[in-house]
């Protein structure tokens, strides 16, 4: 009986022993199988070869930042330069509109001024004082307009006694900035070598125009225009006149001179007119 159970213990342990054994065999032979190199049909190994892939957005989404950044300081970079640009050209405008300001100023002084050939109108009451006008030219308003102190009567007798010379004079101010000659206010008058008395420089007015206009179609000549009816006193009645064409000569910034110009050509100038600086 014993002999019997003893052998019988032994077959069961050899039993399990067995398809412990074979139970491991298996696994390491699948564990084998998974881990040896794949084979092709000619029973060549085939090498599994692992690639690394990178996410195409992200690299686009890179490169897109990128190109913006460049693009936005190429555009900061363009607007500073067409803003600097636009600055120099508003800068070389303004310069540009102050010379042509100025010279176009000096230009319409000069056409307001005088040339080298003028109208010269010698005017006043018959009790008045003398009035001296100069113009560019028939139609023109007055360049130069003075008032002198000598009577226009005092005047008519020293032409017709001969040739006459007036002398304008005023003083050079140092410290007062150039002006033009014709510009000055005051001056100091000589007839023929005789101090008579000052000149002084007028606006144009409405009497004024109003005498100009009068005698705007006479070249030349000599005359009287007829009063407002009113009795004759320094600023009423009767006006005399004598018009005729001046050559103007400058010397230099101080000094001016108007000849007055015979019709004929021959001889001295009838009038002359100084006009000095000193």
């Amino acid at each position: 009986m014993k002999t019997i159970m003893a052998k019988s213990f032994q077959d069961l342990s050899s039993k399990r022993q067995f398809h412990w054994t074979a139970k491991v065999s298996n696994e390491e032979e699948v564990t084998s199988k998974d881990s040896s190199p794949n084979r092709n049909e000619e029973g060549k190994t085939e090498n599994i070869k692992v690639h690394s892939f990178k996410n195409p957005e992200v690299s686009n989404t890179k490169s897109s930042t990128l190109n913006t950044i460049h693009e936005n300081k190429a555009e900061d970079k363009q607007e500073s330069s067409s803003a600097t640009r636009r600055k120099l050209q508003t800068i070389a405008v303004a310069r540009l509109k102050s010379v042509l300001t100025a010279f176009g100023r000096n230009r319409s002084n000069f056409q307001q001024g005088l040339g080298t050939r003028v109208v010269g109108t010698l005017f006043g009451h018959r009790r008045g004082h003398v009035h001296f006008a100069f113009q560019k030219d028939s139609t023109s308003q007055p360049a130069f307009l003075v008032e002198l102190a000598t009577p226009i009567s005092g005047l008519v007798r020293e032409m017709a006694s001969g040739l006459v010379r007036i002398a304008l004079e005023c003083d050079k101010e140092e410290e007062k900035k150039v002006s033009r000659l014709i510009d000055e206010p005051v001056w100091r008058t000589y007839c023929n070598g005789k101090k008579c008395g000052f000149a002084t420089r007028r606006e144009i007015g409405a009497k004024e125009v109003q005498i100009l206009k009068a005698v705007e179609p006479i070249s030349m000549g000599a005359g009287v225009l007829p009063g407002n009816g009113e009795e004759e006193s320094a600023d009423s009645g009767e006006i005399m006149y004598m018009r005729a064409k001046f050559e103007r000569v400058i010397g230099s910034r101080d000094s001016e001179a108007f000849y007055m110009m015979n019709p004929d050509s021959n001889g001295a100038p009838e009038l002359s007119i100084y006009l000095l600086r000193v």
